[in-house]
């Protein structure tokens, strides 16, 4: 007994340790204290002061469907806008494109304002902000759903959801932004990086109308790098406009007001987009070609297909009728006992194969049946060597064989 108790406790020991770092593994983060207030790393912090960033300067986010990414925005001291850092999107539920109504399980896209009302700090998901959707847009067309945010738990149901390590920086970024006095921060869900190619790849979709419309504002914040100011008048979007009347206001199902883009911006705008426009142009060219390449290697591997199926169906036939392949006749006249071990004659075995050709060109012929073979046989076959005796060979022969 005391034997076997010595040989147990190892065991015991390793299993608790066992036990022990699963633990640890899984409550790694359940272990930080007060989660809302948990600083930011100090390779973050540090990367701020690198690029003249206040811990608590105004943010940005900026999140990719397709690319499955976050990107967090940060003011630097001149006033313009430089990413900070990006994180891999865990889990986004639903494909490209907005949502529409509540438990589509779609992820929505378009512009979404946070205000610290929306954070929280005491989520289910580790910690979440709320996108505030639906907002004035997605109202004015009739779309409904409620808490859809961003959060840890990698889990996702309409949702945008990081680990909670990602999602500890994320939040405390917010917060820390929050805390230096910014009003709210804009949330900007892109169905992915609204490049000339992507757009050029994409322009048959059903959505390409919405995404035009979202390009917008990509585009002045790609110039400005400064997060656009998004208002919402005659279902739909607008992006940086001074209305003319100071004390004018946006609604979202009414009419807009007389309204401008600054000087600036609007030239800066038209550059940018003739350029962009060329390089759509060319990326369509592109695509159309590779479409159509694609569309003929397509053809050709379904007229290979119906080719192969075709041939398919007449082995199968011809199988399902008992019709045999010719080189099965080369042997149909033998039964099922016939012995190979005594080879027929030359001749025998031409006659068969006669036979056998006979009825393969005229399928309609009788076979032989085994006995018929036989006689066939026998019928060519050379007659049998007679013996060789004296009275049959000339008398000089009998002589000289003496």
């Amino acid at each position: 007994m005391i034997r076997k108790s010595f040989l147990h406790l190892p065991l015991l020991g390793l299993l608790g340790l066992l036990l022990l770092a699963l633990t640890g593994c899984q409550d790694a983060l359940d272990s930080v204290a007060n989660k809302a207030e948990h600083p930011l790393p100090s390779k973050l912090v540090n990367k701020m002061k690198a690029h003249d960033m206040s811990s608590r300067s105004p943010i940005m986010m900026r999140i990719f469907k397709e690319e499955g990414v976050l990107e967090i925005w940060k003011q630097k001291g001149n006033g313009r806008f430089d990413k900070l850092t990006e994180y891999e999107i865990c889990k986004w539920s639903g494909k490209l494109g907005p949502k529409f109504k509540e438990g589509d399980r779609q992820a929505p896209e378009g512009y979404y304002r946070i205000y610290p009302a929306q954070m929280n700090p005491r989520s289910s998901y580790y910690l979440s902000f709320n996108l505030g959707f639906p907002n004035g847009y997605d109202r004015a067309h009739g779309r409904t759903g409620t808490n859809l945010m961003v959060h840890g738990a990698c889990s996702s149901a309409g949702c945008y959801s990081m680990t909670d390590e990602q999602v500890l920086e994320i939040y405390g970024l917010a917060r820390d932004a929050f805390k230096g006095g910014q009003e709210y921060f804009t949330v900007a869900a892109y169905p992915f990086r609204m490049t000339p190619e992507n757009m050029a790849r994409h322009r048959n979709s059903e959505h390409f109308e919405f995404w035009k419309m979202l390009k917008i504002g990509y585009d002045q914040f790609e110039l400005t790098k400064r997060p656009p100011q998004v208002e919402v008048c005659e279902k739909r979007y607008v992006f940086n406009q001074q209305p003319e009347d100071a004390d004018a206001s946006f609604v979202a199902t009414a009419a807009c007001p007389a309204m401008r883009t600054p000087d600036s911006l609007a030239i800066a705008y038209q550059a940018y987009q003739h350029k962009w426009n060329d390089a759509f142009s060319k990326a369509v060219t592109r695509e159309s070609r590779d479409e159509a390449r694609e569309a003929a290697e397509e053809a050709r591997r379904d007229e290979r297909d119906a080719r192969m199926e075709a041939r398919q169906e007449i082995r199968s036939e011809t199988a399902a009728n008992g019709t045999p392949l010719p080189i099965g006749n080369l042997f149909s006249t033998l039964g099922p006992s016939d012995s190979p071990a005594a080879a027929p004659a030359p001749s025998s075995v031409a006659a068969a194969a006669s036979s056998s050709a006979a009825t393969a060109v005229n399928p309609a012929a009788p076979s032989l049946s085994a006995d018929a073979a036989v006689a066939a046989v026998a019928e060519t076959a050379p007659p049998a060597a007679q013996p060789d005796t004296a009275a049959d060979r000339p008398f000089w022969k009998i002589w000289g064989g003496n």
